[in-house]
């Protein structure tokens, strides 16, 4: 009796000894986007000046950002899992007062934004898709969990924006544009003691999957 031929679909093998040896694509599963989500009507319209990967720490301002530090870091991986380099990464948050460096937060509020912090930070993804930034954990306002806001851009167009939310965070059930996304596990992560990389900082690994 003739043997059925092994499906292609399969991706299976037969070895010498007849076991059914499945080749890893067969298991590997396609990895969902990271979930979109609005930049807000705070989007930085001014990027001048210090805009680095270091949000603490302002040239020209002799004090550091007040909140707790916070390392956030990653990788970029493109559609088909591949590791995304040279690809730009843009954040921005409010202050731990709040405040958001932008004119339509900054009217009333001006004189307490905390000048110490750089309210927005920019970096590009290293040959392994990895990227890093330095700034303080995020904190609650009125109407939002405490978020960071990220923009991913590939040769200077948007590739993707969405917020990083901090697991266990009372506000995240009281957040509307967070109980939208379906996928949750995706852009709410742990901030953890940053041993070893900072003492007394916190630090959460958010990696970021373009669709």
């Amino acid at each position: 009796m003739s043997q059925r031929p092994l499906s292609l679909t399969r991706r299976a093998l037969v070895s010498a000894a007849g076991t059914l040896v499945f080749a890893p694509a067969a298991l590997a599963q396609p990895l969902s986007p990271t979930p979109r989500q609005t930049e807000g009507p705070f989007y930085p319209v001014d990027w001048a000046g210090d805009v680095d990967n270091d949000l603490v720490v302002v040239r020209g301002e002799a004090a550091r950002a007040q909140g707790q530090i916070a390392h956030v870091m990653g990788r970029v991986f493109g559609p088909d899992g591949a590791q995304v380099a040279g690809a730009t990464v843009e954040i921005w948050q409010c202050d731990a007062g709040g405040r958001y460096l932008h004119p339509g937060d900054m009217s009333f509020f001006a004189a307490s934004r905390d000048k110490g912090f750089q309210g927005r930070g920019r970096t590009l993804t290293s040959s392994d898709g990895s990227y890093r930034f330095r700034t303080i954990r995020p904190v609650a306002y009125s109407g939002r969990a405490p978020h960071i806001h990220f923009r991913v851009k590939r040769e200077n167009r948007e590739v993707l924006t969405t917020q990083l939310y901090v697991a266990g965070d009372p506000d995240n059930a009281r957040d509307g544009l967070l109980a939208r996304v379906r996928n949750q596990d995706a852009i709410v992560r742990p901030f953890a003691p940053a041993n070893g990389i900072e003492q007394g900082a916190l630090a959460a690994t958010f990696d970021i999957r373009l669709g």
